[in-house]
């Protein structure tokens, strides 16, 4: 392809990313931009051109050995909802805008540990940037015609001009805050972008080197697997490489937790803590379907090209070699943005590390002071795009300089062991509290000078010299001194032999001069908030012990010049009423202290902002054995406090559930009176029904026609039997209510009991005009006393009856079989039951709301009675809501 138009490719991809940035920033609130999968492909900033490029390389050139990079991670994964969240919360509560500001922190905002930070993150990402640098130069090479057109170095290098380019795109879109500690939306949407194009752009290849090039995998296996070293690069090769493995997935474990480009992704750009529980599950599938072809790219590549290729573009040079180079630049543009968004990233989070605890810190902090507030945020800023600018281009000089001796996989473990040197300080000291800031740095600088002795420094002097003698003898020809056998130690590979001496003397110094050398007062104020992060949180800004003389006015000062006069106003005056206090508060306290802190902590980091409140306060020195007496009744108040709030809380309830079950007991008091006047009004009707018409047979002379009084004396017989039922029905519910009814209990056939309810009912239904149908006809024994049952369906047939409209009414009566029980309903098209009235109508006491125009035709016990025979049963009964028309009463029998 020619040179011109791959560059035309790059720059028109380099403005869709541009536009989808820039989109990001402008929909910042927008669902698209603020969801869980946007959060979890942005982690995949993990999978650089180390993964897309060097995976293949190791696995053509070693097997399997290049997963224990991808192992750590999936490992580290389900620890995030529980580790990362306690990260993200810390963070979030103080404005930490890098790791060098959160472990600066950790130790009493101690400003030479965040400088320390930020050298080793400078030291350990610039050769992955150069990484980076160097897959874009030999891809672009590979892609173009003339090879011979890509100089050595200087300004007709295009990847020069490539590296400018993303030095531009992370200048502009990083920096246009001073507070660092704000989210990058541009930059996240882009690199989830990113993430999905260079995930799919490997698939494809994958699919199309596996299955179109080859018959599938078993054809690539059969192949590959006759070749003479096929099982080294198929199995773990005794104690040696187990050892191997473990060292590098503990790498790799740190790494995803301590890469700048990964503690931007995973902490200071996460919106919510709940976009982690997706995270857990789905960065793992990613790594997963990444390496789903990486085995069989590097085999493929290996059966076409053998050794006469770099094996590390296998999935570029397959396309080519087969004249496909539509799908080669496909797989050039997932590599370039692997490239890209690793790059980027790196970049922010390390001019902002920079910027924040080396530059202001150590030289500008003076000036800031003086200067007003909009020229302070123009400092900060250009700062910052300088150092972005100088990073890249320190990085490609080193790309020009080393990484053409050396393959993207070995780069990209330099990086890894470099930055696992502050894994001690960063995990110990989230769950110790002892953990000193000396003890820190003499950890870190022990271990980092052991890893560069180890690693870096061989193939620096065999680089300049062009022998090998240091690595072959040793440092004075002392053999225990072999950067690469130290202390005899030789069966390691290079980068988990570097890993494993450094690690261990760093681990080994923090804890013996943590037990002997105690950090001050300020130390272990933050260690415990780190440590005890539930309980803190809580506190906020009380959670800083500081004693002194301090002014309201000096304070805002020193906020003004960074913030501007409309800003610290806003914060102070959000103070204030967060804590009630007067807005004409002249004196300072710790609250305010570390309030101020947190503010300045975005723009300037958290050790300069530090430096400066203290420099306009007069704090008293506090012993640590009062801090910590202080931190334990902080605790202590707020244990009290959470359980007095607890049983406030279970107060409150209870005095609901009184207050609810007084009003239940005044309501079934009112109910029972209202009960017993209907009970009396309908005793008394017929009893006054009989009593006027007993009185008129008996004043009439036999005058009176024989028809009317046969009237009469039916008349007399209805009020009897209605009376009769009452009285009935009356003393069913006290024996009921008593416990004194008797089940006689057999098995018999529910259709037989069903069809003689029905029967039973039928002359009134005829009398209505109501069709009752009978839906289900099967036979089905089960144990019951038929006489109850058969007064419950009686029951439920006469309330359908009554409530149904003449000759439009309809009732079913049906049952179904369920888990051991047995469920029948009765369903009717009547007038329904009030949605108020469907939690009530089968309690003892109550009627419906509406009897004041429609008066009760019973005594009001029929459905309650109902219940209670049915709860004999061991059954239940009740009304189905949300029923159009009509009501649905169901009730059941246990039949086992």
């Amino acid at each position: 392809m020619n040179n011109y138009t791959l560059i035309a490719i790059i720059i028109i991809y380099l403005g869709v990313l541009f536009y989808i940035a820039f989109l990001g920033e402008k929909k910042s609130q927008s669902k698209w931009v603020n969801n869980p999968y946007v959060y979890s492909l942005s982690l995949a900033v993990y999978c650089s051109a180390w993964t897309y490029y060097g995976s293949v390389g190791i696995a053509a050139n070693s097997g399997i050995s290049f997963l224990p990079i991808y192992l750590g991670p999936v490992i580290a994964a389900p620890l995030w909802i529980v580790v990362l969240r306690k990260i993200i919360r810390i963070s979030k509560q103080h404005k930490i805008s890098s790791i060098a500001d959160f472990i600066s922190l950790r130790y009493g905002n101690n400003r030479f540990l965040g400088a320390l930070v930020t050298i080793v993150c400078l030291f350990g990402t610039l050769p992955y940037i150069s990484l980076q640098l160097k897959a874009v130069s030999e891809t672009f090479e590979i892609m173009s015609d003339d090879s011979g057109s890509i100089t050595t170095v200087g300004l007709s290098d295009s990847t020069f001009y490539v590296a400018l380019l993303l030095a531009v795109f992370a200048a502009f879109f990083g920096t246009q805050r001073t507070d660092a500690s704000e989210k990058h939306k541009g930059i996240i949407a882009s690199v989830a972008f990113e993430s999905v194009l260079k995930l799919v752009f490997f698939l494809i290849i994958g699919v199309y080197v596996t299955f179109y090039l080859f018959d599938g995998t078993s054809d690539i296996y059969n192949q590959i697997s006759v070749t003479p070293n096929f099982k080294e690069l198929t199995t773990i090769s005794g104690v040696e490489d187990g050892f191997n493995w473990l060292f590098l997935i503990s790498l790799s474990f740190m790494a995803i937790f301590l890469l700048p480009r990964q503690f931007q992704v995973s902490v200071l750009e996460n919106n919510r803590e709940k976009h982690l529980k997706k995270a857990i599950w789905l960065f793992p599938l990613y790594l997963l379907l990444f390496n789903l072809f990486v085995v069989f790219i590097a085999w493929a590549g290996k059966l076409t090209f053998g050794n006469t290729k770099n094996a590390e573009y296998f999935s570029l040079l397959l396309p080519l070699e087969n004249g496909n180079s539509f799908l080669a630049t496909l797989v050039f543009l997932g590599g370039f943005s692997a490239v890209i968004s690793m790059v980027i990233v790196s970049t922010l989070a390390l001019s902002t590390m920079v910027s924040n605890n080396l530059i202001i810190p150590y030289g500008f902090l003076d000036k800031f002071i003086k200067n007003q507030p909009e020229r302070n945020s123009k400092y900060i800023k250009n700062i910052r795009r300088i150092s972005i600018f100088t990073i890249i281009i320190t990085a490609y000089f080193f790309y020009v300089i080393f990484s053409k001796e050396l393959s993207l996989y070995s780069i990209g473990l330099i990086s890894f062991v470099i930055i696992s040197q502050l894994a001690p300080s960063f995990f110990v000291g989230l769950y110790w509290n002892r953990g000193s800031s000396k003890a820190a740095i003499i950890g870190i600088l022990v271990g980092f000078f052991i890893a560069l002795y180890t690693l870096v420094l061989p193939f620096t002097l065999q680089a300049y010299t062009g022998t090998d003698n240091f690595t072959q003898y040793g440092l004075f020809s002392i053999s225990a001194l072999k950067p690469y056998a130290l202390f005899g130690v030789n069966f390691l590979s290079p980068p988990a032999h570097a890993f494993f001496w450094s690690i261990t003397f760093n681990v080994m110094c923090y804890l013996v001069f943590s037990l002997v050398a105690k950090g001050n007062y300020r130390e272990r104020n933050y260690a415990e908030m780190f440590v005890d992060t539930k309980n803190f949180t809580t506190l906020q800004d009380s959670a800083l012990v500081w004693r002194g003389e301090a002014y309201v006015a000096d304070i805002k000062s020193v906020l003004v010049r960074f913030l501007g006069e409309k800003r610290a106003t806003r914060a102070l005056n959000i103070f204030f009423t967060k804590y009630d206090l007067p807005k004409d508060t002249q004196l300072a306290d710790a609250r305010l202290i570390n309030f101020s802190e947190k503010l300045l902590t975005g723009s300037i980091g958290s050790a300069s902002a530090k430096i400066l409140i203290a420099s306009v306060v007069k704090e008293d020195q506090i012993s640590l054995v009062e801090v910590l007496k202080i931190l334990e009744e902080s605790k202590e108040n707020i244990v009290s406090n959470k359980v007095l709030l607890e049983k406030s809380n279970e107060l409150t309830q209870l005095s609901s559930k009184l207050k609810d079950a007084n009003e239940e007991l005044i309501s079934k008091d009112r109910q029972k009176d209202e009960f017993l006047d209907t009970v009396a009004h309908e005793l008394k009707t017929p009893i006054t029904g009989i009593r006027a018409a007993t009185e008129l047979l008996m004043d009439e002379d036999d005058e009176m026609p024989k028809e009317i009084k046969a009237q009469f004396l039916k008349n007399i017989l209805q009020d009897s039997d209605r009376l009769g039922r009452l009285i009935h029905n009356i003393l069913d519910f006290e024996k009921l209510e008593t416990g004194r009814l008797h089940l006689d209990i057999q098995y018999q056939d529910i259709q037989k009991t069903i069809t003689k309810a029905i029967s039973s009912i039928s002359q009134i239904a005829v009398k209505k005009e109501v069709q009752i149908r009978n839906k289900n006809t099967h036979s089905f024994n089960v144990n019951y006393d038929e006489d109850r049952i058969l007064q419950v369906l009686t029951n439920l047939l006469s309330n359908s009856i009554k409530f149904c409209a003449s000759k439009t009414g309809k009732i079913t009566v049906d049952y179904k079989l369920g888990n051991e029980l047995i469920e029948v309903s009765v369903t009717d098209n009547g007038k329904g039951i009030p949605e108020e009235d469907h939690d009530f109508i089968f309690d003892k006491f109550y009627q419906s709301k509406d009897q004041n125009t429609r008066k009760p035709q019973g005594s009001g016990l029929g459905l309650a009675i109902t219940k209670q025979i049915i709860e004999k049963h061991n059954g239940i009964i009740w009304a189905k809501k949300d029923v159009k028309n009509g009501a649905t009463l169901v009730f059941t029998i246990p039949f086992k």
